[in-house]
């Protein structure tokens, strides 16, 4: 059975960081893609960041890039976000998300087949 456990959400003042957890089981974090979203009240989920599941090569969403970083840590079986100089706008449930490993890069949620259960991130101005 596969688990997605986040961990690493709270409340911070903008321009603060946080390290959002990821912890994997019953799946290898090497053998899937994996990813985080977020989603804000009233809004679609939408893709923040992912890492490929040969050679760990990374790709960020645009309101995010420079800011915020993924990585995994292969002995842990985890997989971190790092937000740095967090904005009232990264407000949201952030979920990290599993994709069996494919050719093709998506980052639309609809492509990933193992979700976790989020966490709170809340920022405040």
């Amino acid at each position: 059975q596969v688990q997605l456990v986040e961990s690493g959400g709270g409340s911070v003042q903008a321009g603060g960081s946080l390290r959002l957890s990821c912890a994997a089981s019953g799946l290898s974090t090497t053998n899937y893609h994996m990813a985080w979203f977020r989603q804000a009240p009233g809004k679609e989920r939408e893709f923040v960041a992912r890492i490929y599941w040969i050679g760990g090569s990374t790709y960020h969403a645009d309101a995010v890039k420079g800011r915020f970083a993924i990585s995994r840590d292969n002995a842990k079986n985890t997989v971190y976000l790092q937000m740095n100089s967090l904005k009232p706008e990264d407000t949201a449930v952030y979920y990290c998300a599993a994709r069996r490993p494919t050719i093709i890069i998506s980052t639309a949620a609809g492509d990933y087949d193992y979700w976790g259960q989020g966490t709170q991130v809340t920022v405040s101005s």
